[in-house]
């Protein structure tokens, strides 16, 4: 069986993308990685290159900025990664440039990938979520927040991204895959105020040709509302290993309180967060993918 990593990346050092925590956290069970490196106008590249692993292929590309409605530049520049990976390999891993896997999780990965390397029924592994909110002690959890996603596919020619590279699609239909016990750890949402209004202006960039309408819902001097989580739930676990040191280096203090949230959420919301608490079903769920398994 062979396996190689995929991921895109822009200004990873002026966006603060934790790309190489998201790389290394992977790279384990990867027998190549094939980074897709846009355009950038910082020191992404030498960052990429310092990882120094013979795994890793840089492929350089640009950005075409004009596609920017509903986020299609990620999803163009996952296939470009996608594209480049070797023929001969069976899985594909996808991972993004603020998300991250626990060590404890490889084995269990690696071995769902070989249980299911012959089952020509299964084309993708479907992960669990969690998605870090704020502060690195704290995780979002509601129906705002998609709890699953697909991250390993089969190499595959008609395999492609789908939308804004949410997930993935196979000659244009969603692909059948297995649901297995391991987390994807989101961290894009972990910053200091100032920090998450510089994200959510530069992200919304690649939603919307309105750069007005930027300027108006995400002033330079405005500070985040941490509101929108809905539901924030206290992290009693580890950090992957190859994150701690980010962890540890945190100087910003949350200064929120996480039972006011709840407060907030419509009547709608909360019914049915409260039937997805006692029942385990996620009613109305959009899902990107059809489960087999």
């Amino acid at each position: 069986m062979k396996v190689a990593g995929f991921t895109f990346i822009r200004n990873a050092v002026k966006n603060d993308y934790s790309i190489v925590e998201a790389i290394t956290s992977i790279l384990p069970i990867c027998d190549e990685f094939i980074v897709a490196h846009g355009n950038s106008d910082d020191e992404t590249q030498a960052l990429l290159e310092s990882i120094n692993s013979p795994k890793i292929k840089i492929i350089r590309t640009i950005w075409d900025d004009s596609v920017r409605e509903g986020g299609r530049t990620f999803a163009l520049e996952t296939d470009k990664a996608f594209e480049a990976i070797s023929p001969d390999v069976d899985w594909a891993f996808y991972i993004q440039g603020d998300e991250c896997v626990h060590e404890k999780y490889l084995p269990l990965i690696k071995k769902e990938m070989e249980n299911s390397l012959h089952d020509k029924s299964v084309n993708g592994l479907l992960f669990n979520y969690k998605h870090f909110y704020g502060s690195y002690d704290f995780f979002a959890h509601s129906r705002r927040w998609y709890r699953r996603e697909i991250r390993i596919i089969r190499n595959l020619k008609g395999m492609h991204s789908y939308k804004d590279a949410q997930g993935f699609r196979f000659n244009n239909e969603k692909i059948k895959v297995k649901h297995i016990d391991a987390y994807i750890y989101h961290y894009g949402w972990v910053k200091p105020p100032g920090g998450l209004t510089n994200k959510v202006r530069n992200f919304n960039t690649f939603y919307t040709q309105d750069d007005n309408w930027i300027e108006e819902k995400y002033p330079v001097s405005s500070e985040f509302d941490y509101g929108n989580a809905d539901r924030l739930l206290k992290f009693e676990e580890t950090h992957p290993a190859v994150f701690q040191d980010r962890v540890t280096k945190s100087n910003w203090k949350f200064d929120f309180d996480p039972t006011q949230l709840s407060k907030k959420m419509p009547f709608r919301r909360k019914l049915l967060a409260f039937i997805e608490d006692t029942f385990g079903a996620r009613l109305f769920e959009y899902k990107n993918y059809k489960k087999i398994k």
